[in-house]
């Protein structure tokens, strides 16, 4: 089959189109022929090396998460999927390769796609979307009535992060920049900050949860404005204890990960707030419960552009600029 490569670790790296073997189908596999992947920064972190200490992959390997196809085999022992049912997911670790025309995927990391979304919007939701309910519902606990910073508003996370807080019945404050303001204001950001004329510092206070996404000093600031007993969740770093005991790090990964993270533990435990790591995990189960989410209306897909499959590293180019509204999404059909 056909896929784009990552041949060599480097930033100047193109991904290469090149002729592999189709992937073989577990028992509790479903082969998916894929119609759409989606593009996150992460597919441009891996080509680029900066998660080899955590996630190793050996060149030549081929990139991409979100998927959106048609299973068109199944294992012996799966038993929520048939041949023809159209799907979407986002491939488990060490098991990605959706920049290709088909992938297995365990059967429980998939779901059915929503009903009134295409096959390019429905790759758009994958990864941003289990990043936002791991991060809200499943770590923050996030509660009507809650007050909740989501960073970068307007991108992939924060389009997707926006909605589902409000579904949840919080108050959203946000940051985008001014051409931006009215994208991120009708997803149901109540507050809005245009960071390159306001500091978010001085206008937020007694926060129960912040997403944080960006740099080392937009998170210490973030600490701050946070409530006491308030949680940070991170989707940018750095990687703690716990999230090295859950991937069963090595001892060495272990001592790393703990002396990385070890400054801003200390700052949180000072200040009375929890902090807490992100990397998100494929979960088909949760990815069910946004299909329904989706099919009601209440969380629509923002996606910025489309590319053709063949302008694939145009694509991820567009994605590393970090100028897009929402998803940017490459579509073989």
């Amino acid at each position: 089959m056909r896929a784009f490569i990552v041949p060599r670790y480097g930033k100047n790296e193109k991904l290469q189109l090149a002729e592999i073997a189709a992937p073989g189908v577990k028992e509790d596999d479903v082969l998916i022929q894929i119609h759409s992947a989606g593009l996150n920064l992460l597919d441009s972190k891996l080509r680029n090396g900066e998660f080899k200490m955590i996630l190793p992959y050996k060149t030549p390997f081929t990139l991409g998460h979100d998927v959106a196809g048609v299973v068109i085999q199944t294992g012996s022992k799966v038993s929520k999927f048939n041949v023809g049912d159209k799907v979407y997911a986002r491939a488990a670790d060490y098991r990605i390769g959706t920049f290709a025309e088909f992938i297995s995927v365990n059967e429980d990391d998939v779901a059915i796609k929503p009903e009134n979304l295409s096959m390019d919007e429905a790759a758009s939701i994958p990864l941003v979307g289990l990043t936002a309910w791991q991060a809200l519902v499943e770590k923050a606990n996030l509660k009507k009535g809650q007050k909740v910073f989501i960073q970068a508003g307007s991108g992939g996370v924060g389009t997707f992060a926006i909605q589902l807080a409000k579904y949840l019945g919080a108050t959203v404050a946000t940051t985008t920049s001014s051409a931006n303001i009215d994208l991120v204001k009708k997803l149901g950001a109540d507050i809005v900050i245009d960071y390159k004329k306001e500091d978010f510092e001085t206008r937020l206070k007694d926060y129960d949860v912040v997403l944080n996404s960006q740099d080392t000093k937009t998170l210490e600031k973030s600490l701050r404005i946070l409530k006491p007993g308030g949680k940070l969740i991170s989707i940018s770093g750095p990687p703690d204890p716990e999230f090295a005991q859950a991937i069963g790090a090595n001892w060495f990964l272990k001592i790393a990960l703990r002396v990385l993270s070890a400054s801003i533990r200390r700052k949180a435990k000072r200040l009375g707030v929890n902090f807490s790591f992100l990397f998100m995990r494929a979960q088909g189960e949760q990815l069910s419960q946004i299909t329904k989410l989706v099919e009601s209306g209440e969380i629509k897909p923002v996606m910025d552009k489309v590319f053709p499959w063949e302008q694939i590293n145009e694509a991820l180019a567009y994605v590393e600029t970090g100028r897009a509204k929402g998803k940017v999404v490459v579509t073989m059909r």
